[in-house]
């Protein structure tokens, strides 16, 4: 297979054109970082999955349009993901949600190492709810993905100052959240 060297620009100005070794390259290129990303964020693989290929589906609408990402393909994609993410949470909100008594007795047979490791992750995501989508896409990229502050402030537009102190603010805040 060939390395993965081709700029996003002259990438994206081949997909434009409809070139599908040009799609496919941005799909294997971007696919499972994007798929990582959502997992972190909505916590469930299914769901995670299916938001990805809504992100990759969401690029081939935009092809030829004034709202294709023509400079910044990673943070278009990273945006359109957050944004998909979002909108999960939101139109999922309304569903009961089970007390932990109930996950307890449904899941009697994990060990409790398991289940206080589940309610720790939801408890994460939930206080990462509250934090500002700006502060959110700070914290899945530099602690999720593992991004350098520089990679952060590139995919998201913003000088490194910035992501510092949307970093600074959003971890004191899930730490208040979680009171830790």
């Amino acid at each position: 297979m060939q390395p993965l060297t081709t700029p996003d620009s002259e990438l994206w100005d081949r997909a434009s054109q409809y070139d599908s070794r040009a799609l496919a390259e941005i799909y294997d290129r971007y696919a499972e970082p994007i798929y990582r990303y959502l997992y972190r964020f909505v916590g469930d693989a299914t769901q995670a999955e299916d938001l990805t290929s809504e992100v990759f589906l969401k690029l081939l609408q935009v092809l030829d349009t004034p709202q294709a990402p023509r400079e910044r393909l990673e943070g278009w994609l990273y945006r359109v993901a957050h944004n998909l993410g979002t909108d999960w949470f939101r139109s999922n909100s309304r569903i009961p949600a089970t007390s932990l008594a109930e996950e307890l007795v449904a899941d009697d047979n994990l060990p409790a190492a398991v289940l206080e490791k589940r309610q720790l992750q939801k408890q994460l995501r939930t206080a990462l709810g509250r934090l500002t989508t700006d502060q959110q896409r700070v914290i899945l990229l530099r602690f999720g993905q593992g991004f350098k502050l520089g990679e952060v402030a590139r995919l998201l537009d913003k000088s490194e100052g910035a992501v510092k102190l949307l970093q600074h603010r959003a971890v004191q805040r899930l730490r208040a959240s979680m009171d830790i």
